[in-house]
């Protein structure tokens, strides 16, 4: 049994973590961290459960083994720097990172083992092996993501979407930077380049979907989710995961042991 923490515990994905955690039987929810002046502050995080949303001053390290951010991108320095102060593993699932808190994340996994997840989805883990995969096969396709999300999502593309640009570029060793097109607003392509279409509407949990064209023929490689009790359950097993790992910068992918997998299923 291991004792996880969660961070932004009163938001959409923290309350999911919560409810997972009530049901799981290798995993507790050891303490619901917010902010002070959240309306969550001081009221009961579950119904069974004695914990209470508490902040990160009143944390008691010695009561958890793991934490798991869902906190915005404005928590992350803080939240890295709490990890690496009582030494805790740390799942981060916050999207919308820049280069330099993407940078951060590396220097606390010199001290902590850090899992940086823009989704915690397994099928989207699996999703972004095919990508790279199909982009290597067909190195002359053109490429187009999709993704939608519910109207309150602030950033776009997604980082599940800019995570499945990252995964073609790689197959076709190109530079990222090179390549990306980020949201086209002229219908305008470059050459070799990866462009994003975005939509916010509802309640969508989330919608992703790679096109891989050339002429007479394209690709459609997609995933949907329909329900936020999936990535809730992706972030605990990667906390399992992360909580026997030495310090160092890890994915989801590195949970999944998938290139075991694909090379046992290439010598058959």
């Amino acid at each position: 049994m291991i004792n996880v923490g969660v961070l932004g515990a009163s938001g959409r994905m923290g309350s999911a973590v919560i409810q997972a955690l009530t049901t799981d039987s290798d995993a507790k929810l050891a303490a619901a961290i917010v902010r002070k002046n959240s309306s969550s502050y001081g009221k009961s995080a579950t119904e069974n459960e004695p914990v209470h949303f508490t902040s990160a001053e009143e944390l008691q390290p010695d009561q958890i083994d793991v934490l798991i951010d869902f906190s915005l991108p404005e928590a992350l320095t803080e939240n890295l720097k709490l990890a690496e102060q009582y030494q805790l593993p740390i799942v981060i699932c916050t999207t919308g990172l820049n280069d330099e808190q993407k940078e951060r994340l590396a220097q606390a996994a010199e001290t902590v083992p850090v899992l940086y997840a823009s989704n915690t989805s397994i099928g989207i883990a699996l999703l972004e092996q095919l990508v790279g995969l199909s982009s290597a096969a067909l190195p002359d396709a053109d490429i187009e993501i999709f993704e939608a999300h519910h109207r309150h999502k602030k950033d776009g593309p997604s980082g599940t979407a800019i995570t499945l640009g990252q995964a073609a570029a790689k197959g076709r060793e190109q530079r990222w930077e090179e390549v990306n097109d980020g949201v086209r607003t002229d219908g305008v392509r470059s050459e070799k380049g990866i462009g994003f279409s975005v939509m916010r509407a509802a309640d969508i949990v989330g919608e992703h979907q790679v096109t891989l064209a050339v002429d007479g023929e394209r690709v459609e490689i997609g995933h949907r989710v329909s329900n936020r009790k999936i990535f809730a359950e992706g972030a605990i097993r990667a906390a399992k995961w992360l909580k026997e790992q030495a310090p160092g910068l890890f994915s989801l992918q590195d949970t999944l042991n998938l290139q075991d997998i694909l090379q046992r299923l290439l010598k058959r």
